[in-house]
């Protein structure tokens, strides 16, 4: 059998998409984390069996951590498995930790993953972007505009013809 070609490798899917953050919250800036994980934890991403609903980041003691975040059971590993839910260390440079800590020091923001995945090289990587939190009218706002814009397309579209 031939070995995947470099194409191959990089057409790889996301492990996981947090679909909520990108509706709950407005994305201020994105930042690009590696994970310091386990063997079985890896496995389990590469099955795709993680989720990152309803997780955060935080900064304790100069470093980051991953909340929340379910990474479920490898079936495979037997009896040597980790646990689904523990808090796992985000790899970060310390001007981007010195960054991010400043900016959660000011009232409203907050540190929500949006995606884990495996880069070109096969390391998981988790995309994390500082965010404000949406009230219940600017969602409103965001769906009414996205409804008239797609209103405004199929009449363009339309007319083109």
């Amino acid at each position: 059998m031939a070995a995947k070609s470099d194409k191959d490798k990089r057409s790889q899917p996301p492990s996981a998409v947090n679909k909520k953050a990108y509706r709950n919250f407005e994305l201020i800036e994105k930042f690009e984390a590696g994970l310091k994980l386990l063997g079985s934890e890896v496995k389990s991403l590469r099955a795709g069996r993680a989720d990152l609903d309803g997780s955060y980041a935080r900064i304790l003691d100069e470093q980051c951590w991953l909340v929340g975040a379910t990474i479920a059971q490898y079936q495979q590993a037997g009896g040597i498995n980790h646990e689904p839910t523990r808090n796992r260390k985000l790899l970060l440079h310390k001007a981007e930790i010195y960054k991010i800590r400043v900016k959660l020091e000011q009232r409203g923001f907050t540190l929500v993953p949006l995606r884990l995945y495996f880069n070109d090289r096969g390391f998981a990587k988790l995309e994390l972007a500082l965010a404000r939190g949406k009230r219940q009218y600017d969602k409103r706002k965001a769906i009414a505009e996205r409804d008239q814009r797609r209103d405004m397309d199929r009449s363009m579209k339309k007319y083109r013809r």
